[in-house]
């Protein structure tokens, strides 16, 4: 079923704000590292938020969005992938 109005906006804004939280402690030159663990059981410890973005397995629409605007941010410039999601 299509859902309309006040509650897809809602879990818009709320898909968007989990992703920023998630990457919003690895900004800046005090940024803190994560450690992410995969299916596999493989570890990645980075605070680049272009890699911690590739490596969430986002399902929503909106996340999704940010996540690929973080690629593009990476691939055309290189740096600043953190602050556009945020």
């Amino acid at each position: 079923t299509r859902q309309t109005g006040q509650d897809v906006r809602t879990q818009n804004v709320m898909a968007a704000m989990s992703i920023a939280n998630i990457v919003k402690s690895s900004l800046g030159p005090v940024g803190l590292d994560k450690m992410l663990v995969d299916a596999v059981g493989d570890v990645t410890i980075t605070n680049d938020g272009a890699t911690i973005l590739k490596l969430l397995d986002v399902e929503h629409p909106a996340g999704k969005v940010l996540c690929d605007l973080a690629q593009l941010q990476d691939q055309e410039v290189g740096d600043g992938t953190t602050s556009v999601v945020i």
